[in-house]
């Protein structure tokens, strides 16, 4: 008798929801191998049973061979008992016990499904919901593991018999796709409009709406994760309206266009944005804008007032298809603007009731379906940087995969900031970051949190025993947290170091060896109380030291400040002894009373936190050279600067523009300080000679790459380390990012920057997980150096 083996092989990764049991299946019965196969919470199961080479070949190529959206992290196999019986089966789901299994993003429409909805003769021809195991919703729909179909919100469409013969037929894409639905099972979409919104009599309401969006129209869309507000791209009535309604100040508007080739004459479309633009995940990609698009009338001048870039995303799902219009449809608008369907500050709409509330003063009518969304999920933001992709938010498309840690962490709860906030938990190698939550200011996304972290912990089977908080007391974020501890130890990180062990986790540092942490941003909490964000620290996961910063100024008003940038300017000339006069920029800027007002603030040092943010002195030097005076978005006096920085493209940046430093003490007692006070005369100059405003930019962009780079030559003439990570929201900037990372390569230091993880606060979480877990085993080190976190009784 022929030898006989059986081998019990557990699959651990995203392998569920992604065609991985059918790809079993027909691997094994390839290999002529019997057994099963079944989903479960820590992964996909199988034993399979037959002659030993066969059974050999099946565990060795199965994790390089699986399917085009599985991520296969492990596959453990051992021998069990022969049982005999012939054919292999895909058995029911086994429920219970921990999840350790991991859920897929959501995905966009694939090339198959996009062919049969565009194919008349096919039953799923112009399908709203048309989708495969290669495709279409998953990480939004999941309501528990193991991932089948009665764990989806498509619990509640029952399959046609068509839908189940397809469901039950290995050799059909849509074996086992759990949203697999057709015309005749739902889900169902509709068009409401009126007063009180109704269902019209048209028979298709894609075909309805785009001619409503072509009639100048706000339409709200529900999406895979939430709802979006869309109107023609190219109508100024439409975008005008819009960004009144949604209060939006000047912050530009995400576009969706049908293909590469509609937004070509647009942007600046290399080969690193194509791939990013047609990926699965279908992010909005930042572009820079070529110059007279808005003129030509190919895009409304509101859809980004001011700003460089155009965000643009391609349609990733089928109604987003329909809704641009397939070959030979009427023709439509070419270009949509697609912002999340929510008021500024808010949370994303999910729920259809409370978006026709929520949405009621802002959109026309509701393009809409009866497939729930379980989680809100926004869309993610990227950009080039250096041919690699640089994540901004990290939402749809990533969430919920996890990240690799270098060290292994226990169960923890890391809250991150207030400000583009999104969360992270983790244990042993895994860190999940959370998608985009949003700013904590409003109650909404306090209770959004609430909700998406439970939900990730029960997908991820993470119950954290550790949490983790900035520094910040006023922080809604660590109130929230410190709130719900319940006994559990809370670590307080600090906003600047959280930042620096981000970057360091992200490309797979173990803390052996300290980094000189370059942490620019706009606002984080200093150990002194003060404002902190233009700081150099040395760094690992157990403490830092403040090697260098910015020199302080006051920030008067705090917020107002922010929001009118000429204020920084005048607080940053008068603490460089430079006059308020009349001729420049920021002083015509600022009305006279308030003028008066703010000199006496400023020596009476009234509501004047000090701050060392670079991110203000971005303000300052922006409102300086007369380009943005008044931001009504977070960084768009720097994002403005970054712009016209841009514009001088090829023009020596040659100008005299250099920080002065005062060295500070060598044992590390007093840190290096940055004065921009000559920086900030040589613009006055230049202002008064008439200098171009793009070459004012492009010489401060200079001065600052040069900072960056001095301060860390001097951090390895003191220190010996030559590793530099460059991180915090001032990143976001690619000319200073590009500029400050060739210019330190040139002089020898490895240089770590963000991909993956955003710089922003968005990333910031990371960065917390990975400073907790070290604080217990990492007393106080050495002179100056800060312990990561300070432990608290909550």
């Amino acid at each position: 008798m022929d030898a006989v083996e059986r081998r019990r092989v557990t699959v651990r990764g995203v392998v569920q929801g992604v065609g991985f049991r059918p790809y079993v299946y027909t691997r094994a019965t390839g290999l002529g191998l019997a057994g099963h196969v079944t989903n479960t919470p820590e992964g996909v199961v199988a034993e399979v049973e037959g002659a030993p080479a066969a059974v050999s070949a099946f565990c060795e190529r199965l994790a390089a061979e699986a399917p085009p959206l599985a991520v296969v992290d492990a596959v453990d196999h051992h021998e069990v008992p022969v049982s005999g019986g012939a054919g292999f089966a895909i058995v029911a789901s086994r429920s219970g016990g921990p999840a350790r299994t991991l859920v897929s993003p959501d995905v966009a429409t694939c090339a198959d499904c996009l062919a049969e909805l565009a194919d008349p003769a096919d039953r799923r021809h112009r399908h709203p919901f048309i989708t495969c195991t290669h495709c279409g919703p998953r990480f939004t729909i999941v309501t528990g593991l193991p991932y089948d179909r009665a764990h989806t919100t498509m619990a509640r469409f029952p399959m046609c018999p068509d839908c189940a013969r397809e469901y039950a037929d290995p050799a059909d894409r849509r074996f086992h796709a759990q949203p697999v639905a057709c015309p005749a099972c739902g889900p169902r979409l509709r068009l409401l409009s009126g007063t009180p919104p109704r269902e019209g009599a048209g028979a298709d309401p894609v075909a309805e709406a785009r001619r409503m969006l072509a009639r100048g129209a706000i339409l709200a869309v529900k999406g895979l994760g939430g709802y979006h507000l869309a109107c023609d791209a190219a109508h100024p009535a439409a975008v005008a309206e819009l960004r009144r309604r949604k209060a939006r100040g000047d912050k530009p508007f995400a576009l969706m266009a049908r293909e590469p080739a509609d937004i070509e004459h647009l942007v600046h479309l290399g080969p690193a944005e194509r791939a990013l633009l047609t990926g699965p995940a279908r992010p909005i990609v930042l572009m820079r804008r070529r110059p007279g698009a808005a003129a030509q009338g190919f895009v409304a001048e509101a859809v980004a007032p001011g700003s460089p870039d155009l965000g643009v995303m391609l349609p990733y799902t089928p109604v987003h298809h329909l809704l641009l219009g397939l070959p030979g449809d009427p023709p439509g608008p070419r270009l949509l603007v697609m912002t999340s369907g929510n008021l500024s500050g808010e949370p994303i709409v999910t729920d259809d009731t409370e978006a026709l509330d929520r949405l009621g003063r802002l959109a026309d009518a509701w393009l809409t379906h009866d497939r729930p969304i379980h989680v809100p999920c926004d869309d993610s933001v990227v950009r080039v940087c250096d041919g690699e992709a640089l994540v901004l938010r990290r939402s749809r498309g990533h969430a919920p995969l996890p990240l690799p840690l270098p060290l292994s962490v226990p169960a923890a709860l890391a809250a991150g900031g207030d400000l583009k906030n999104a969360f992270c938990l983790g244990e042993g190698r895994k860190a999940w970051l959370s998608a985009h939550i949003g700013d904590m200011d409003d109650l909404a996304t306090q209770y959004a949190f609430e909700r998406a972290e439970q939900q990730l912990e029960s997908i991820t089977g993470v119950t954290p025993g550790l949490l983790a908080v900035d520094r910040h007391p006023g922080y809604r974020s660590g109130r929230l947290v410190r709130g719900r501890a319940a006994g559990r130890p809370v670590v307080a990180v600090q906003h600047h170091h959280a930042h620096i062990a981000s970057a360091m986790a992200e490309h797979g540092r173990d803390g052996a060896d300290r980094v000189i942490g370059v942490a620019f941003d706009g606002t984080g909490y200093g150990d002194d109380g003060a404002v902190w964000g233009g700081e150099v620290l040395l760094a690992d996961y157990a403490g830092y030291t403040r090697f260098a910063h910015l020199a302080y100024v006051p920030l008067p008003g705090g917020d107002a400040a922010v929001h009118r940038p000429y204020r920084m300017a005048l607080s940053h000339l008068r603490a460089a002894g430079l006059d308020w006069d009349p001729d420049l920029p920021c002083t015509a800027a600022c009305p006279p009373e308030e003028l008066r007002l703010l000199r006496r603030q400023l020596e009476r040092n009234l509501h004047c936190v000090p701050t060392s943010s670079m991110g203000r002195l971005f303000d300052a030097v922006s409102s300086l050279a007369g380009v943005c005076h008044h931001a009504g978005y977070e960084a768009q006096a720097a994002i403005e600067l970054e712009g016209a920085a841009l514009a001088a493209s090829g023009t020596p940046a040659d100008g005299g523009y250099a920080f002065a430093l005062h060295p500070g003490a060598r044992g590390g007692g007093t840190p290096v300080t940055a004065d921009p006070a000559p920086v900030l005369a040589a613009v006055v100059a230049d202002v008064r000679a008439g200098t171009a405003k793009a070459l004012i930019a492009a010489r401060f962009h200079a001065a600052v790459a040069e900072l960056v780079g001095t301060l860390a030559v001097l951090a390895r003439e003191r220190h010996g380390l030559d590793t530099v990570a460059l991180t915090g929201g001032v990143f976001a900037n690619t000319v200073l990012s590009c500029a400050c990372a060739r210019l330190l390569r040139e002089r020898g230091f490895t240089v770590l920057r963000h991909h993956r993880v955003p710089p922003n606060d968005g990333g910031l979480a990371l960065g917390q997980l990975m400073v907790a877990a070290s604080a217990p085993q990492h007393p106080q080190q050495g002179e100056g150096h800060v312990p990561g976190g300070t432990r608290q009784s909550a």
